[in-house]
């Protein structure tokens, strides 16, 4: 262990633009695997199937990264302070999506960390990751002491709500530790449950099937009977966020340029999207997490969205 280490790292966390970090133990996490199990069998993840891919890492840390001692569990805010009425069009679009791709960004950034680390010992390594990688992002947070798993299923923070992006930096020294966030602080509050539309959510689950946010990006195809209520968003969801008293009391505007919106989300007609072509799609989406849709999956959302708009006006 490099003395002092651990309040270095964190330093050099906030300097590069991340507003939480903490440090755990990289050690197996039999109960959190556990439940994932459960949620799996139960069909919850409908067709995600990389979900079940990779199931051992995400319940011992080591089995995806050998040398693994410790993780950097680091969130980055997102909020600009908008809203979906700061949006010209009937159609909703998530705030994560309004700028470059998180992934981009936190990845760049995690990597400048882990240069900066390796500058302190030749025999330092690591890996960074970002959502992608089998890496329970939510449970490696709430370990490091950055916050607490809401109803929602997001990780909320008494600072910053839940408007974070979590990444990970796992390294192969020991570090200090920070206390695990062992507090349930959304007590009896159950808006998120309450104004979700289709329904998809419980306390601290998600039926993915259901969720609008799945059903706009990872859903494939065309949608069956009683998958195409969408409530007017045609990327993601931002319903059991927008309606969490944390996000309404503690929301803060992020400092970073890359999540600022691109002008057409906020400005385009409904006109402009049902127009939209796959070419202008790459062009308007380059280096943007909108790409996960597809332009199909985009294109579809949207006409979902007119077509049921056109049925409520006649």
């Amino acid at each position: 262990m490099i003395e002092g280490l651990s309040k270095k790292v964190k330093a050099k966390a906030k300097e590069l633009g991340f507003e939480k970090v903490g440090i755990t133990n990289a050690e197996a996490t039999p109960d959190a695997k556990n439940n994932l199990d459960q949620w799996l069998m139960a069909g919850n993840h409908a067709t995600m199937q990389w979900m079940a891919k990779n199931n051992e890492a995400r319940g011992d840390i080591r089995s995806y990264f050998p040398d693994a001692m410790s993780v950097i569990s680091v969130g980055m805010n997102y909020y600009v302070g908008k809203n979906q009425t700061s949006i010209q069009s009937d159609y909703k679009f998530s705030n994560y999506a309004w700028g470059e791709d998180y992934h981009r960004v936190l990845k760049r950034k995690l990597f400048e960390l882990l240069k900066w680390l390796k500058a302190k010992s030749a025999d330092i390594n690591g890996i960074a990751c970002v959502d992608t990688s089998p890496v329970m992002d939510k449970i490696w947070a709430q370990k490091a002491g950055l916050g607490w798993q809401g109803k929602h299923t997001n990780l909320i923070t008494r600072d910053y709500g839940s408007w974070l992006f979590l990444g990970e930096l796992i390294v192969n020294i020991k570090m200090e530790y920070d206390v695990p966030f062992d507090e349930d602080l959304c007590g009896t509050c159950s808006d998120c449950i309450d104004a979700c539309p289709t329904q998809a959510l419980d306390s601290y689950q998600i039926d993915s099937g259901k969720c609008i946010s799945y059903r706009t990006i990872e859903h494939r195809g065309n949608f069956n009977e009683g998958e195409a209520e969408l409530d007017s968003w045609i990327y993601g969801c931002d319903i059991c966020q927008q309606v969490c008293p944390w996000n309404e009391k503690f929301g803060q505007i992020s400092n970073e340029p890359a999540f600022q919106p691109r002008q057409e989300i906020l400005n385009w007609s409904n006109k402009d999207w049902v127009a939209l072509d796959e070419d202008q799609f790459r062009k308007l989406f380059k280096r943007s997490a909108v790409k996960r849709t597809k332009f199909s999956g985009l294109s579809r959302n949207i006409l979902t969205n007119r077509n049921k708009d056109t049925k409520r006006q006649n």
